[in-house]
């Protein structure tokens, strides 16, 4: 009869604890997405389809250093690695609270040896004053899920590390692109270095030609200060880039993980004829899908959502079931005897009748956490369109500017090559010449930055579309699986 009573309360408890008082779960709804990006106008990508980025997505610039310290960043970067041990947390602690699906059972061992007091209501002069007292016990303490605290808290650890999960691949693909923006933007420094390097080699040779003609008085001296200004100020050009050039490549020294003091990268510079890889960006529809961050926005939303069925069981009575056995004697050599055994089964339901608002303050706070989450993941998808957008103008506008700059780099040459012309020629003072170098440096420079400002662009977009395709997740790459 007592196994039967027994059956029938896990049985009544088994079938109570469906209930959950966490509201069901609906992906917050945003506005519908644009059938396609508006700045993507006619821009097709090119083909084979192959040129898509996937995991390694930095392999479709074709630059073997570049790849290099990109393995370089997933083995070493510390923010990566800091990711990744918080992602290890989140996980330890679902595993920690989905322990509560199952029964905590404890053991012990206890001795005592006793004396009774002889005024004592419970003294018999049967029985020794004074007596030993050994235990061998274990208890078993089960919490019937029957409102689903339980239940709702696994579920809002589960969704804590799933975003957890997301915030890496955020780290990730934000690790990756940085050391991708900073290596263009060195190999830029590198064009402009070259540029200036010859520049200050030719105003040197004009400062000379100037300075002879001046000797032989075929030439005014301001003509000599004219070539001596531009040369320094060309000079002062090259040092400036030589010092950006140093702080980028410690910059990359840093994303992986080396001392910058003996990190180096050799000059090589960035051509300026060659266009980045075409990047498809697929439908608006499929963007919530590969964006990490958009993806940790809504996992915390359904976590929040969790944690308000949790705070809501907090008005029911939490029922429990215990169980004890073991042994216990006044002498070791009987303490595991047949007649020493005992034994315990009951059950408890605790309910608390006035706790002064404290639920109704913690139910509060649960739904404006919801809240709160929600204007997040509806903020992180409105971004989320808009940066894409933002970097799809930006490369179509810069290839624009791409081919307008190259028509002023042609054209400031020849004009330059006209100037010297009329200048050795006598027809044209040194200030021509002067104004048309200028000119030409200039255009050199700026077709050098649009470069740059487009292979940036191209990685500014795979970042903004959410980065790999592979289905290697970063946690695999970080953790070496």
């Amino acid at each position: 009869m007592k196994l039967q009573r027994l059956l029938l309360v896990l049985g009544v408890a088994g079938s109570t604890a469906a209930c959950s008082l966490a509201p069901v779960y609906e992906k917050p709804a945003t506005a519908p997405p644009a059938a396609s990006y508006k700045e993507a106008g006619d821009w097709k990508p090119a083909q084979p389809a192959d040129a898509q980025p996937r995991g390694s997505w930095w392999n479709t610039y074709g630059d073997a250093q570049l790849d290099t310290l990109e393995g370089q960043v997933t083995a070493s970067n510390q923010n990566l690695k800091a990711a990744f041990a918080r992602l290890e947390q989140a996980r330890a602690q679902m595993r920690y609270v989905r322990s509560d699906y199952f029964p905590t059972v404890t053991g012990g061992v206890s001795g005592a040896r006793a004396q009774s007091s002889l005024n004592s209501p419970t003294y018999s002069i049967v029985k020794p004053r004074t007596q030993n007292d050994l235990v061998l016990q274990s208890d078993v303490s089960y919490e019937i899920d029957v409102f689903g605290r339980v239940r709702n808290s696994v579920a809002a650890a589960r969704a804590t590390a799933q975003a957890s999960e997301a915030d890496l691949a955020v780290v990730d693909l934000s690790m990756h692109a940085e050391l991708a923006l900073d290596y263009f933007t060195l190999r830029s420094e590198d064009t402009q270095q070259v540029l200036l390097d010859q520049t200050v080699a030719a105003y040197d040779q004009a400062l000379q030609l100037n300075q002879n003609l001046y000797d032989g008085g075929a030439a005014p001296l301001a003509d000599v200060a004219q070539a001596q200004a531009q040369l320094e100020t060309a000079r002062t050009q090259a040092e400036d880039v030589r010092l950006r050039r140093a702080q980028t490549e410690h910059a990359i020294a840093v994303l992986v993980n080396q001392q910058a003091a003996t990190f180096h990268l050799d000059p090589q510079p960035l051509p300026i004829v060659v266009a980045p890889p075409a990047i498809d960006p697929g439908l608006p529809s499929a963007l919530l899908e590969r964006r990490p961050d958009v993806a940790g926005a809504e996992r915390r939303v359904a976590s929040a959502n969790a944690s308000i069925g949790v705070a809501r069981a907090a008005y029911f009575p939490v029922f429990s079931l215990s169980a004890a056995l073991g042994f216990e004697s006044t002498h070791g050599f009987s303490l595991i005897d047949a007649p020493s055994s005992l034994w315990a089964l009951g059950s408890t339901a605790v309910m608390t009748l006035f706790d002064g608002g404290r639920r109704r303050a913690q139910t509060d706070e649960a739904r404006a956490a919801y809240d709160e989450q929600v204007a997040n993941y509806r903020q992180a998808v409105v971004t989320a369109y808009s940066e894409v957008e933002d970097w799809l103008a930006a490369l179509r506008q810069l290839q624009r500017e791409s081919v307008t700059e190259s028509a002023a780099v042609t054209a400031t040459a020849t004009e330059l090559e006209q100037a010297n012309y009329r200048y050795k020629a006598g027809a044209a003072t040194y200030l021509e010449v002067v104004i048309a170098q200028n000119a030409a440096l200039a255009a050199q420079l700026s077709a050098a930055d649009i470069q740059a400002r487009r292979m940036n662009a191209s990685v500014l977009l795979v970042k903004a579309l959410g980065g790999g395709w592979d289905g290697v997740t970063p946690s695999d790459r970080v953790a070496g699986r």
